[in-house]
């Protein structure tokens, strides 16, 4: 049995990000390890690559190379050129200049949002418009495009390691056009704590990666039982970074749903634009918990 809607002092706590309390204690535990560094040197270059304290600082980071003015515009792409962009991204953005969503002669850079794992797929038209690309691949740490290109297209690439590593904190800017200035953006602890715990869990990336896919293909099969599919098609390039889902018009009202999830203790939201929607799905959930999830949406529409 599942307990749905528990007092709000006794909720559970299934994120977006791996992330839970018991990896406080698990990461405090882990070894020293460069591990780590060797291998994004060679995934991005020695040189080429910086921690940052998350992905908003590795975004601004990139921005302020451009000497950009008030009046100039970052134009912002997504995957699914829906108008749902995470405030993250506009915010930092308003610290140096106004953002769009359609390419104008203001445009001065083009941010690719590669959304939810899924590559944007038409990159290499961007390129010919000669516009200067920052490629966010906050959530697109693994995936990739037939081209194997994805993080090189653009002149800069960020990732977020909280959205797909069990960490609260860290980012990663890379530029593929030049060396960076320095080779780290955050203080020594913070670079250490980093190394140690990216080290530990990218030496396992295979099973990673294999517990991701798995918990996607069976949260997946659970919810297409109820009518819901796959926003975008997935493929053996692509590691989701959430259950990103079509309502097909079955939750009558999604912000009654996103509440009803929220104090079942479940980090989901509305995909705002469109009518579908997305929840946690990654490689710290047990079959059990995705269980949990489907047990929550069943009762929500059997009582909605």
């Amino acid at each position: 049995m599942f307990v749905i809607k528990p007092d709000i002092h006794l909720l559970p706590s299934y994120r977006m990000s791996p992330f839970t309390t018991a990896s406080i204690t698990d990461n405090n535990q882990l070894i020293e390890s460069s591990f780590a560094l060797d291998y994004f040197d060679k995934k991005f270059g020695e040189g080429n690559w910086s921690f940052t304290e998350n992905g908003r600082h590795a975004i601004a980071l990139a921005l302020k190379s451009y000497s950009l003015s008030k009046n100039d515009i970052v134009t912002i792409i997504t995957t699914s050129q829906n108008f749902y962009i995470s405030s993250c991204v506009t915010k930092t953005i308003e610290q140096f200049c106004n953002w769009n969503r359609e390419i104008v002669p203001e445009t001065k850079v083009i941010l690719v949002n590669h959304e939810f794992g899924f590559p944007y797929p038409k990159m290499e038209e961007l390129l010919k418009l000669g516009i200067p690309i920052i490629e966010d691949c906050c959530t697109t740490f693994y995936s990739q495009d037939g081209n194997q290109k994805v993080g090189k297209y653009g002149d800069y690439t960020m990732y977020s390691f909280p959205k797909f590593f069990p960490v609260q904190v860290g980012g990663l800017l890379v530029s593929n056009k030049k060396k960076l200035d320095n080779n780290s953006f955050v203080n020594k602890a913070l670079e250490s704590y980093l190394t140690k715990v990216l080290s530990h869990h990218l030496k396992h990336e295979s099973q990673l990666l294999e517990k991701r896919k798995s918990n996607y293909q069976y949260a997946l099969s659970k919810f297409n039982s109820l009518g819901f599919e796959a926003r975008f098609h997935n493929n053996h390039l692509i590691v989701p970074y959430a259950l990103l889902l079509k309502n097909n018009g079955i939750l009558k009202n999604l912000n009654q749903w996103k509440d009803f999830l929220n104090k079942n203790g479940i980090h989901n939201s509305v995909f705002y634009g469109e009518d579908a929607f997305f929840i946690a799905n990654h490689q710290s959930l047990s079959l059990t918990d995705i269980d949990f999830m489907y047990e929550c949406m069943v009762q929500f529409i059997a009582n909605n």
